[in-house]
């Protein structure tokens, strides 16, 4: 039977997150509007005579966006008319970029099975959204509210094989543009969608046979349904003797299953030359200098760095790097008390199941306490002052009245007490009330012991030191 090897490249758009849109000063559609045809001008509704004025904040952050992924920013760039006619977009063609893009080559680290991988982008360029077209029973409705946003379409070299590969990508990609403000990249919100070609070819191939395109993917779990549906759906093809068609299809997520939309269109067929109403784009040193300035600590560098200097778990150091706001937030938080383990442990197991449990709290950083009261918390852990269990009531309190984190303790009598001859004392009452289980420890049952502990607690109305505890109960039973 032969075998097949799949080859995979994508192309992805993701929505610049600019306060204005791409060429005029309508508000961008980077979430979606209340109502329709609200954020719209003559410019971007196309009116007769009217002409685009390039954002430069857009410029900025798209220059971020390449720059987070250690790509080329060209000085001149250049747009150009794309000409093709959807309904979705009635002027008949798209500004965009074809011949000089203002980023080239270069490749993007990635995370894989353990392995630091690279993956090569072969370019991104700007280009403007299009409307929305809303489908109303036998009527076709126009929303510009999102005509001329600003997009990014990031354009893979084909270097994929498989779907593990293109999900930790694009993962990767997504935190790369929320750790530089660039977008959101929200895929349920659409600000963040992708086209997925697949070529299979069979194993030993030197080139590439026939590719799809299937447009406009906006969730993980669908492109990863999507690579498995295709490459099937080729080698099924091949297996039986025919040709896959080059063809753009569209993705049915419901049944699982894609279907054709059109041939597949080259270049040529776009008709593309150089924009007339938009002059070269031009960028001076100075203000290339100033948006490197603004780049942070990559988040594939601080996953590195929590697994290699704080020996955190793989999937913490992971969910530490989701977005630019919870990084910030823990490595505050290690700088105040020193102990990674503790402050990733809060972080990922309670301040987060907090957030989620939450109606009011969306993000680590619309938390109202100060970020100081929980290093306060796991001082006082750490000082033996505070158990982990009453930490949580501690930490719950904070999160809900945003007190202060000795107030809380003191109030409701959490404040752990070490002091041993105290708590000897303690232990000496409770097993002179228990001899039979005294008894019954000594011959051999040792499971009983965590009743001793249990009792101990209990009469030092949870104030005591368990640890102290344990220490003294098997020095007076052994």
């Amino acid at each position: 039977m032969t075998k097949y090897i799949k080859t995979i490249w994508l192309e992805i758009h993701i929505r610049v997150k600019s306060k204005t849109k791409m060429f005029c000063s309508c508000t961008n559609a980077v979430a979606l509007a209340e109502e329709p045809n609200i954020n719209v001008c003559p410019v971007c509704m196309w009116f007769p005579g009217m002409l685009p004025a390039l954002n430069k904040e857009v410029v900025r952050l798209w220059m971020i966006g390449g720059m987070m992924m250690w790509c080329e920013i060209n000085k001149v760039s250049r747009f150009d008319r794309k000409t093709y006619f959807y309904p979705d977009n009635p002027t008949a063609y798209q500004i965009t970029q074809l011949y000089e893009p203002i980023v080239w080559k270069w490749s993007v680290k990635v995370i894989v099975d353990d392995q630091v991988r690279e993956f090569a982008i072969h370019h991104m360029h700007l280009e403007n959204d299009a409307w929305k077209l809303v489908h109303a029973g036998w009527k076709t409705l126009c929303d510009f509210n999102r005509a001329w946003s600003p997009l990014m379409e990031i354009v893979t070299d084909p270097v994929f094989h498989d779907r593990e590969e293109v999900m930790e990508f694009l993962k990767e990609l997504q935190k790369l543009m929320r750790a530089g403000w660039v977008s959101d990249a929200d895929m349920e919100k659409w600000q963040m969608r992708c086209d997925v070609n697949i070529s299979v070819a069979p194993e030993g191939s030197s080139e590439l046979w026939s590719r799809t395109e299937t447009k406009n993917v906006n969730s993980f779990s669908a492109i990863w349904r999507v690579i498995d549906h295709e490459s099937k759906r080729q080698i099924n093809i091949l297996e039986s003797g025919w040709v896959v068609d080059q063809e753009t299809r569209w993705w049915d997520d419901e049944t699982g299953t894609s279907k054709s939309q059109r041939s597949k269109e080259d270049a040529m067929d776009y008709r593309y030359f150089p924009e007339p109403d938009l002059l070269p784009l031009v960028l001076d040193d100075e203000f290339i200098a100033e948006a490197r300035a603004w780049i942070p600590e990559l988040p594939i560098e601080k996953r590195l760095r929590y697994l290699n200097e704080y020996w955190l778990w793989v999937d913490d150091a992971r969910l530490l790097t989701t977005t630019r706001e919870l990084s910030e937030y823990f490595d505050e938080l290690v700088k105040l008390t020193n102990d990674p383990k503790k402050s990733c442990s809060y972080i990922t197991s309670t301040i987060i199941a907090m957030i989620n449990e939450s109606s009011e709290i969306n993000s680590i950083d619309e938390l109202r306490f100060d970020i100081k009261e929980l290093a306060r918390v796991i001082q006082l852990i750490n000082n033996k002052e505070l158990s982990s269990t009453n930490a949580k009531q501690v930490i719950d309190e904070l999160f809900k009245n945003w007190w202060e984190t000795d107030i809380i303790v003191d109030e409701n009598n959490l404040r752990q007490k070490n002091d041993t001859e105290a708590l000897e004392k303690i232990v000496d009452e409770v097993l002179a009330n228990n001899t039979a289980q005294v008894q019954d420890y000594k011959w051999w049952n040792v499971n009983i012991f965590g009743f001793f502990v249990w009792q101990c607690m209990k009469a030092s109305k949870w104030q005591g030191n368990p640890v102290i505890f344990n220490e003294l109960l098997k020095k007076k039973l052994d």
